[in-house]
């Protein structure tokens, strides 16, 4: 049985609606309805507080199945980041082409919104369960990531000096 059964069950047994439950986990009635339907998962503080209520442990609230959802949700939206990110590199390149070959260096405001803009899905691309458990990579990762930059910003700031 998932999570999301699971929790239902409990609710149900105890007599609860969604917005009570909610009122008691702190958390909106919405986030009741997405753990309920395996959309979401909650956050630690809040199986703390489920396993208290209905008293089940936590190991019993949760299965490995749930896990391996929750990542492979986690590793889509990763993805997603990252075909984002690339597209807004491509788009900085693109501008700062355009301003290097047209001789227009309003290209280069475009080029520079594109360049923080792929920082930030840059970021959101790895997925969060590796985040945390490649935190002895973060400088090699960080610097792959400025290499990429600085040659875009190189080529804008290139721009400025040969016109």
């Amino acid at each position: 049985m998932k999570f999301g059964e699971k929790l239902k069950q409990l609710r149900k047994d105890n007599n609860f609606t969604q917005e009570e439950l909610a009122e008691k986990l702190y958390v909106t009635r919405t986030a009741i309805s997405k753990w309920e339907t395996d959309k979401a998962l909650p956050a630690i503080d809040s199986l703390k507080l489920i396993s208290e209520l209905f008293r089940v442990s936590i190991d019993d609230l949760i299965s490995d199945g749930d896990l391996e959802t929750k990542r492979a949700l986690d590793e889509k939206r990763a993805k997603i980041m990252y075909g984002i990110a690339l597209g807004f590199l491509v788009l900085a390149t693109v501008f700062a082409l355009l301003a290097y070959y047209l001789k227009q260096p309003y290209f280069n405001i475009g080029g520079t919104g594109a360049v923080a803009l792929y920082a930030l899905f840059g970021l959101l691309s790895k997925p969060r369960y590796r985040r945390i458990s490649a935190k002895k990579m973060l400088l090699p990762y960080a610097i792959s990531r400025a290499f990429i930059l600085l040659f875009v910003v190189g080529l804008m700031i290139a721009t400025f000096f040969t016109l």
